[in-house]
């Protein structure tokens, strides 16, 4: 099969003529069905940029990103949307839960935006509960945020990352706001997943968490400059 993930000749480019900047120069990368990937890079080597825009929430000035065999790189936004919705699911450092719902009300959010499957509610819940069951959080259905440790409202982000059974999971700095045994935690659940099927592109200034993935991808000015195991671009 295709990779999941292409990107030819990727280029961002901030501001014209001799005031522009390239957050992006000319990137390319594969990322097949089933990978764990994780990507480094100092602080304005492109590596965000590249995660936006894999998380189809910015556009590249040019070049191609096909995404499960579709280009998805010039849609518009309400088309980058839908793709988001139906392709992807995101881990944020900051959990990005909102405080007045339930666990559960925040996992079932994504499948009230999905406009493939008409679910209805009882199937909506069913679904939450299952997927938060799933990363260990059965019994913490019905606590808010507040209510929850900093490891297990990172449970809830994956378990809503994962309840409309996107092909691919972006995490971002997923161990950023944690400590050392939650962070074990979250990277545990991570490598159940990675080990299930699901293909992951995971963001990390910390090399010992880049240490779980299978592969790691090193941006450096808007460059990938190793793929594979690397230290300089910590």
């Amino acid at each position: 099969m295709p990779p999941l993930i292409e990107i030819r000749n990727m280029k961002k480019v901030y501001g014209e003529e001799e005031a522009a900047v390239y957050a992006l120069a000319g990137v390319d990368v594969q990322v097949e069905r089933g990978e764990f990937v994780a990507i480094m890079g100092p602080s304005g080597s492109g590596k965000s940029t590249l995660m936006n825009i894999l998380g189809c929430l910015d556009r590249p000035s040019s070049g191609e990103y096909i995404l499960d065999g579709r280009d998805v790189s010039q849609l518009s936004k309400n088309e980058l949307a839908e793709v988001r919705n139906q392709k992807l699911g995101f881990i944020f450092q900051s959990f990005n839960l909102l405080p007045r719902l339930s666990a559960l009300a925040n996992v079932m959010l994504p499948m009230l935006y999905n406009p493939v499957e008409d679910i209805s509610d009882a199937e909506a819940e069913a679904r939450a509960t299952a997927s938060l069951e799933a990363v260990g959080l059965g019994a913490r259905l019905h606590h808010r945020p507040n209510q929850l440790s900093g490891g297990q409202q990172q449970r809830v982000a994956i378990a809503r990352a994962l309840v409309n059974r996107p092909p691919l999971i972006l995490a971002d700095e997923p161990t950023g706001n944690l400590d050392s045994k939650a962070s074990v935690e979250i990277m545990d659940i991570l490598h159940k997943l990675h080990r299930e099927g699901v293909t992951i592109v995971m963001v990390t200034h910390e090399p010992d968490i880049a240490a779980h993935a299978g592969r790691t991808i090193c941006v450096r000015d808007g460059k990938i400059v190793q793929s594979g195991k690397c230290a300089e671009a910590r």
